[in-house]
């Protein structure tokens, strides 16, 4: 059983005098401690060796490879586990190594500023990722709390709220938290002018306008939201597409022939960290694509130039496969090869040609064959029929 020799400890606002008796016991026997400027100044009374993140997270593991055995302490905010860089330690160094020191989270703090429960929120992170991932989540009555990636990100996080009718939506920042220099900062999105902090906590409250846009996270958005052309996977077969993809948390899915990018930014916004690779010959789609994935919370959106199967190669193995367009029995082999276990593919169809070929491949592999047929109504009531979809889906087990 390997020993421990590297801890990492979770450290607020009030420093070295808000740890547990027995943490900071551990702290001060360190050989050397590792953190960032802020973190030196929130421990300066410290006699071990100091040493400052390395900006790249490969040079990290190595530098703390090297330091191995001797006692290391690495500082970081808060809780380590909870969007912080102990859990990437985690998965690079054997955890049976690692002692973890939680502090209370920013969220926990946050939560209690605001007297909300934790457990009717959504917590989110813009801190080193896209900020438009938050959009996904901007539903009536939703209440957010999001760790700042600087002071500008609570202007731009108004700006998506009041682009999509939350205007109204209460805003509070509060910075520095559990320090003599906390500040709040309270404000609406539409009017929002505050200049803060760039270390910050927003918490959010979103409150819908008659006319706000309606974006669930089941999937079956409106094609209206979507950029697009007349490859567009419509609302109706999408929804069908999706509840036989099945999003699942972390999940990565192959998008072939993805268009504008309709059924990968759905299966991104359906899942917690679900992810998606779009492979999309045509430049003008691909830039339709990014486009959607910006506008409706899915920026982490990858999108590959060429065609299947050929431009599948070196991808990491998905857990679901769209194939909306380059069907053919070399694509399906390809991507059924491909799938992980209990992986998901679901080929659409339009042409006669293309049913044909999902029909022998039914025969040939078993799965679900079936005929997709609706209409709409104008505003006149006059029912225009949609193409009717042949689709084939099947799990690989």
């Amino acid at each position: 059983m390997p020993t421990t020799w590297l801890h990492i400890v979770g450290i607020g606002e009030d420093g070295l005098a808000g740890l547990q008796l027995a943490t900071r016991a551990v702290v001060e026997a360190a050989d050397v401690v590792i953190g960032g400027d802020r973190h030196e100044l929130l421990s300066e009374t410290l006699r071990a060796e100091r040493l400052d993140w390395p900006e790249q997270f490969d040079d990290l593991i190595a530098l703390l490879n090297d330091l191995r055995p001797r006692r290391v302490v690495m500082l970081a905010t808060g809780d380590p586990l909870w969007f912080s860089i102990g859990a990437r330690i985690g998965r690079a160094i054997d955890p049976a190594q690692i002692t973890y020191h939680p502090q209370i989270s920013a969220f926990q703090m946050a939560a209690a500023r605001m007297g909300w429960s934790m457990a009717d929120l959504e917590t989110l992170t813009a801190h080193g990722r896209p900020v438009e991932q938050m959009i996904a989540f901007i539903q009536p009555h939703v209440r957010l709390l999001i760790l700042t990636t600087g002071p500008e990100t609570p202007g731009q996080i108004a700006r998506f709220l009041t682009e999509r009718g939350f205007g109204a939506s209460p805003m509070t920042v509060l910075a520095a938290m559990g320090g003599p220099e906390e500040e709040r900062f309270d404000g609406v999105a539409e009017t929002w002018s505050h200049t803060v902090p760039a270390f910050n906590t927003l918490a959010v409250e979103c409150v819908a306008a008659p006319d706000a846009a309606l974006l669930p996270r089941v999937p079956g958005l409106a094609d209206e939201l979507f950029q697009r052309d007349e490859t567009l996977t419509r609302q109706e077969v999408r929804a069908v597409t999706l509840a036989k993809l099945m999003p699942m948390r972390g999940a990565p899915l192959w998008d072939i022939g993805t268009g504008c990018g309709s059924v990968a930014v759905e299966w991104m916004r359906a899942a917690r960290y679900a992810r998606a690779i779009g492979v999309e010959p045509r430049a003008g789609r691909r830039t339709m694509a990014a486009a959607n994935a910006l506008a409706l919370g899915t920026p982490r959106l990858e999108l590959v130039a060429g065609h299947a199967p050929e431009a599948l190669e070196g991808l990491a193995a998905p857990d679901a496969v769209f194939i909306g367009g380059g069907l053919s029995e070399d694509v399906f082999r390809a991507t059924w090869m491909a799938l992980r276990p209990l992986g998901r593919v679901v080929c659409n169809a339009v042409t006669v040609e293309d049913a044909v070929l999902l029909s022998d491949l039914h025969k040939h592999h078993g799965g679900q064959l079936v005929k997709l047929t609706g209409a709409r109504a104008d505003g006149a009531g006059n029912w225009q029929e949609l193409d009717e979809i042949t689709q084939w889906s099947l799990v690989r087990r």
